[in-house]
């Protein structure tokens, strides 16, 4: 626990644009939690996480996923229809959070059992408020697996 009376979190940012990596860092540096932000920045190298692979073999597990939709390798999708169809994994929280607000992107990802859909905002003081109050209700108000 942290000064705040909070736990921490894991949390994994599947992000592939240094831009937005770079506000996310920001949210959740301003935010003064404590979590604890991992990056990755293409869906298999999310999955080496997760399954903790090659570099990631000590990688803890996240108890939050922040995932982009357009990635490299896999994309957001094949990813999040991984998580949500392994026992090990699929209680783990994916919020999608992606610049998309094709209906269809949105559908999916909820078929695909996402637990949140979220466009980024093209303004900065916006997108940092959002992932700021992303942050905040899975630390303070979602009770956690595990926690």
């Amino acid at each position: 626990m942290n000064t705040t009376g909070i736990q921490p979190i894991e949390v994994l940012l599947v992000e592939d644009d240094p831009g937005d990596e770079l506000m996310t860092r920001e949210a959740f540096e301003d935010n003064r939690i404590g979590n604890t932000l991992h990056v990755v920045r293409d869906g298999l190298e999310a999955l080496d996480f997760l399954y903790r692979r090659g570099e990631h073999a000590s990688a803890p597990r996240p108890d939050l996923v922040l995932l982009d939709l357009n990635l490299p390798k896999y994309d957001g999708r094949q990813v999040l229809e991984k998580i949500k169809s392994d026992p090990e994994l699929a209680s783990i929280p994916v919020v999608v959070l992606t610049t998309s607000s094709a209906e269809e992107d949105i559908l999916r990802s909820y078929k695909l059992h996402a637990n949140a859909y979220v466009t980024k905002p093209v303004d900065l003081d916006q997108f940092v408020s959002a992932i700021r109050q992303i942050d905040q209700f899975f630390v303070t108000v979602v009770k956690l697996p595990g926690r």
